[in-house]
């Protein structure tokens, strides 16, 4: 039990700093470290290479990757399989579905990153990665992270709107509450002291309760 929980702590979490790595890709050498101070990065794994439901998922996230390039977010993909394995199942994706995937793919042989960022899970295969992704912002630090099983593809556009909602956090000192996307009213900080609990009413925002208030940006 010792060894479990040691190695559950040493898993990456939110707020902390994304272990950094140098890898090769499909595209060029990746060092996490270089996106700090220019980018956001989706750093997201996969199974297997030629398998439905993966390329399913490459596929919807090439479509959207327009969007998160909008939002200066780099996609960066990555499994156990080989570069070669990589290159083939890209281009099988190009021929079939007539989808370039415009982001790089890590092969991750070793299984070093997946060991870092917790991607394998024994109880669903010793060694295949599940699907993990990891937002990290342009300060290198995890802020958000989710896991689906082997079986169930993701939803692109709910990672998008995690997206969305961290960097609206970031920008306006605000929380975004159940559901939310873009353009719908924020909650507002709650006050921190029983005389701002007072005023909070008549403060011209949409009032509920001195803890729950909201506003349009």
């Amino acid at each position: 039990m010792a060894t479990d929980t040691a190695e559950l702590k040493s898993l990456p979490r939110i707020n902390e700093p994304a272990p950094d790595f140098v890898a090769q890709s499909t595209q060029d050498e990746i060092k996490l470290s270089g996106y700090r101070g220019k980018k956001w990065v989706v750093l997201f794994s996969h199974p297997a290479d030629f398998t439905p439901v993966c390329t399913t998922e490459f596929v919807a996230f090439s479509k959207l990757w327009p969007e998160f390039d909008k939002r200066n977010v780099q996609l960066i993909g990555l499994s156990v399989d080989s570069i070669y394995s990589h290159i083939g199942w890209l281009t099988s994706i190009e021929r079939n579905f007539g989808i370039k995937v415009p982001f790089p793919l890590i092969p991750d042989r070793n299984m070093k990153i997946a060991q870092d960022y917790g991607m394998i899970h024994p109880g669903a295969s010793d060694t295949a990665t599940v699907r993990t992704v990891f937002v990290i912002d342009d300060k290198g630090v995890i802020r958000a992270l989710v896991y689906y099983p082997l079986q169930v593809g993701r939803n692109m556009d709910e990672i998008l709107r995690i997206v969305d909602a961290l960097q609206t956090v970031d920008k306006n000192g605000v929380a975004t509450p159940a559901n939310w996307e873009p353009g719908d009213a924020v909650i507002v900080p709650a006050p921190v002291t029983t005389e701002g609990a007072e005023k909070r009413k008549g403060e011209g925002y949409e009032y509920v309760d001195w803890y729950f208030s909201r506003k349009k940006l």
